[in-house]
């Protein structure tokens, strides 16, 4: 039997947040702010490309109109040449709420975007293992692509082959992440271009120690213990003089309600774990980034327990 294909689908994918402090590359948990995307399959005829219309966080790949640089549409040619099958034009309607290059997982939304659309458009099922594999190509490391995908709170390992272990967590619903991201973009490749090739053995210790510790703190539910496992020495320092007022986030105290407080991927956003306080706590964080002359946004967010989703032929709105 031939694939059933469809000729309009929409894909909802959320944000995320990655490291967590000392899980570099490994951790990455899902945020409920959302990139949405509705892909309708055009006439194909010998002039017939593909175009896009968007709205909502301002951006650059991610929302661009020029087929050849959208992000969302090379994630659909990249799958479909993995899939090994010829991707029609396609008409893209993308809304997105997530703001772009702050560290809370654009780029990432819009490769599973792209990928769950690939798959649905050509009437396959998505083998999950390939668009790990297919996103972690594109996207260079898996902990955000992973989250999107899945949901929660994952932890994730790329094989030498390229293929990606995902182990995914329950999170604690209590557990609330106030996002603050100041008026700053920054991309991952020059936020990583910071970092030392090389790190001492002391401080590869400190990070192995203080991962393992944070996942076993939250199955213990000993959430005293997460300020403590969330110190890292491997990539929050070396970007401090890239966001101004970072050094003074990090350095601040604990207070009630607030369990730990790390760089959101590669920055510039800062997340913060809490139980209560939350406004107060956005606003000790951006009141740092504002004594910095940077304007900074402030959202509560919860941790959805499911990822991306697809709808097919879904109704106009």
């Amino acid at each position: 039997m031939s694939p059933q294909r469809h000729s309009s689908i929409e894909a909802r994918v959320p944000a995320s947040t990655a490291n967590l402090g000392a899980g570099f590359d490994c951790f990455g948990l899902t945020l409920d702010l959302y990139l949405t995307v509705r892909a309708r399959v055009l006439p194909f005829d010998s002039s017939a490309k593909s175009r896009v219309r968007s709205r909502g966080a301002r951006g650059s790949l991610l929302l661009t109109r020029d087929p050849e640089k959208n992000l969302i549409l090379r994630a659909m040619h990249h799958a479909a040449a993995g899939e090994n099958f010829e991707l029609p034009p396609v008409s893209l309607a993308v809304h997105n709420a997530i703001p772009v290059a702050s560290g809370l997982g654009s780029s990432a939304a819009a490769i599973i975007a792209g990928i769950s659309l690939a798959f649905g458009i050509s009437g396959r099922a998505m083998n999950e293992d390939s668009a790990l594999r297919y996103a972690a190509e594109i996207e260079g490391h898996a902990d955000n692509v992973a989250a999107a995908l899945m949901g929660g709170l994952v932890v994730t390992s790329v094989r030498p082959d390229g293929s990606v272990v995902v182990i995914r967590k329950k999170w604690p619903k209590e557990i609330r992440v106030v996002a603050v991201s100041p008026d700053l973009e920054l991309n991952t490749i020059g936020s990583r271009a910071v970092l030392p090739q090389n790190v001492r053995r002391e401080d590869a210790i400190h990070n192995l120690q203080r991962s393992a510790l944070f996942i076993a703190a939250l199955e213990e539910r000993r959430f005293d213990l997460l300020w403590y496992a969330m110190q890292d020495r491997l990539h929050q320092y070396c970007r401090q003089h890239l966001i101004p007022g970072l050094d003074r986030i990090l350095s601040q105290p604990p207070s009630a309600g607030l369990l730990g407080i790390a760089l959101s991927g590669a920055g510039p956003a800062v997340v913060a774990l809490a139980t209560e306080n939350f406004n107060e706590i956005g606003k000790s964080i951006a009141a740092h980034f504002e004594s910095a002359g940077l304007s900074a946004t402030i959202r509560c967010l919860s941790v959805p327990d499911h990822g991306s989703t697809t709808t097919a032929n879904p109704r106009e709105k």
